[in-house]
């Protein structure tokens, strides 16, 4: 039988209610003749609400016990499904993502799968089940649970499909697909039929929610289609996969960030290798960071500017103190009130008045820019986190993504 994989976000599993919905739907899936394996994420706000208890006890948890704690969301989410489709009369079996054969490196927090052994996973569903798999977590080569990072489910259930051979990867969540930019800052956004997985991932890296960024990396290099679908409606979604011609499509998208900071470096000494000992030691902690500006040296000196996610602030903070002392910086600040836009499209790379015309809208807004990141299909500015929402309405306005068929 084809095999399907269906990954449920924390949304679509937030009550007994829904996951009685999901284990339906799932039931229906197996019902039409397909081996169905079902990755999930944790219920509703269960991860927030972990990482919020861990850090009432320690600002900065030892990463190896908040792995521990997190992946303890997801296994009750897959043991809650589990008992739903039994219950249904359609056989079921659960696993941790180490028990499915999910191998990462040893990178606690942020950790990347290098490789998938799912004979387990393959003779559960021989057997006539369904297999539930736990999301966002997996076995290091050192045998420490790891956890694959914020939306990590997306890239366990590719990952997990790729490895099985599978004819597509569904992907539920609490939107009906991928839309010009979040429906619920643009009322008008228009969802998209298909995307190509370069666009999906340059949106994705830029801060739409709605696939994580690795996850459509991993699709893009194995070939695995992607279809993100609505878990509350039974209609078509957006389908993510190789695009042969976006004839007419110049703006795929727009995605807004709100969760990263901007840390700048005053007065770094202006000598070869200063950089270089910064993004070492932000590297060796494992945090990403997006942009970066260094400004025109004066006197010998520069001011140095990136972005990382919020999220990594508390960490970054102890690093960069030690990185000011080693290079003889005068002092770093950290910005948390800023917001990212990006504006994403292959058909940008034949149209240079594309960043003419972003740049003037923002500035007919009276929406100041701080920082400007552009790759051949993305244009990403730093803007205050406060003008964020209504710079994605005017942008997107001001290239009619709302026009056109669905």
């Amino acid at each position: 039988m084809p095999v399907i994989v269906q990954k449920y976000g924390g949304t679509s599993v937030g009550s007994v209610e829904r996951i009685q919905a999901v284990a339906d739907r799932v039931v229906r899936a197996r019902e039409e003749g397909n081996d169905v394996v079902v990755v999930v994420s944790a219920m509703g706000d269960t991860t927030d609400d972990l990482m919020s208890m861990a850090r009432r006890i320690a600002p900065v948890p030892e990463p190896r016990e908040l792995d521990m704690l997190l992946t303890a969301g997801e296994r009750i989410a897959m043991s809650l499904l589990g008992i739903a489709i039994n219950a249904r009369g359609c056989r079921a079996a659960s696993y941790t993502g180490s028990q499915a054969g999910i191998i990462t490196d040893t990178q606690h927090g942020a950790a990347k799968i290098v490789e998938i052994r799912p004979k387990r996973i393959a003779e559960a569903l021989g057997a006539g089940n369904v297999v539930i798999v736990a999301g966002f977590q997996g076995l290091s080569s050192q045998y420490e649970i790891t956890t694959l990072g914020r939306g990590g489910s997306d890239t366990t259930a590719v990952a997990m499909a790729a490895a099985l051979g599978a004819e597509v990867c569904e992907i539920y969540t609490d939107v009906r697909g991928v839309f010009t930019s979040d429906p619920r800052v643009v009322p008008g956004a228009r969802k998209i039929d298909r995307i190509s997985y370069e666009d999906m991932l340059e949106l994705a890296a830029a801060g739409a929610r709605v696939l994580h960024s690795r996850s459509v990396e991993y699709a893009r290099r194995h070939g695995v289609r992607i279809h993100v679908r609505s878990s509350f409606e039974d209609v078509p979604g957006t389908w993510v996969q190789e695009v042969d011609e976006m004839e007419g499509v110049l703006i795929s998208g727009i995605a807004l960030d709100q969760d990263e900071a901007k840390v700048t470096l005053e007065r770094v000494p202006d000598r070869p290798g200063v950089a270089a000992t910064v993004f070492k030691a932000i590297a060796a902690q494992g945090i990403s960071i997006d942009m970066i500006v260094q400004n025109i040296s004066h006197a010998g000196a520069t001011d140095l500017s990136f972005t990382a996610p919020l999220v990594d602030v508390p960490r970054l903070q102890d690093v960069m103190d030690a990185v000011v002392a080693e290079i003889g910086a005068d002092r770093f600040t950290i910005d948390d009130a800023i917001a990212k836009i990006s504006l994403v499209g292959a058909g940008m790379k034949a149209h240079p008045g594309v960043a003419a015309d972003m740049f003037d809208v923002l500035a007919a807004e009276g929406i100041n820019i701080e920082m400007i990141s552009t790759s051949p299909i993305r244009i990403s500015c730093v803007i205050h986190k406060a003008d964020g929402e209504r710079a994605v309405r005017v942008v997107h306005d001001r290239f009619g993504l709302e026009v056109g068929p669905e």
